[in-house]
């Protein structure tokens, strides 16, 4: 039965890739938040390439370097529904969240990050720096936590799904809290 549901599936999943190819339509954006294009890997996965048939013209696969070039590349980074600020402590319910923290490049936030440290540490919490303009100043904050991870990334989505206004804020399964 089981062979039989699997052999099943894989024709349904080739007659769609089929029918998929035949009527391919442009893209249509939903929502644009900026950024860098993502058409190299649209065109990656269309083998036939656009208008006429002959040989597809080389594609040409984005170069990424280095863990500082990809980085410096996102940078700089602006959180605009974030401010350093108080965020007010309270319960929240998610269980498959891994403990993490937001801090910008700010004085709040550097002695923030110094003084909760080993505590960060010990939790194995990861770091999103949510405001910061340069590589350089992304070294500072790791100088100032060597050991923890601290990646440059846009907290918009992640401060409206969890109604957060602030950081320097830790975030837990059970509880975010300044």
């Amino acid at each position: 039965m089981n062979r039989m549901l699997c052999t099943s599936a894989l024709g349904l999943l080739i007659a769609t890739t089929a029918l998929a190819k035949s009527t391919a339509q442009p893209l249509i954006v939903v929502e644009d938040r900026g950024g860098a294009p993502a058409l190299p890997y649209y065109q990656a996965l269309n083998a036939e390439g656009e208008g006429a048939p002959g040989p597809a013209a080389p594609k040409q696969t984005p170069r990424i370097g280095d863990r500082g070039e990809a980085e410096a590349v996102m940078l700089p980074v602006r959180s605009t529904r974030l401010s350093p600020g108080n965020e007010p402590r309270r319960v929240i319910r998610a269980p498959a969240i891994t403990p993490l923290f937001l801090i910008g490049d700010d004085d709040r936030s550097r002695a923030w990050l110094l003084q909760r440290r080993g505590a960060l540490k010990a939790l194995h919490a990861v770091g999103l720096v949510v405001n910061v303009v340069s590589p350089d100043a992304l070294a500072t904050l790791r100088r100032l936590a060597p050991g923890l991870m601290l990646s440059p990334v846009s907290g918009d989505d992640l401060a409206q799904r969890l109604g957060i206004r602030h950081y320097p804020v830790l975030i837990t399964s059970t509880g975010i809290e300044p």
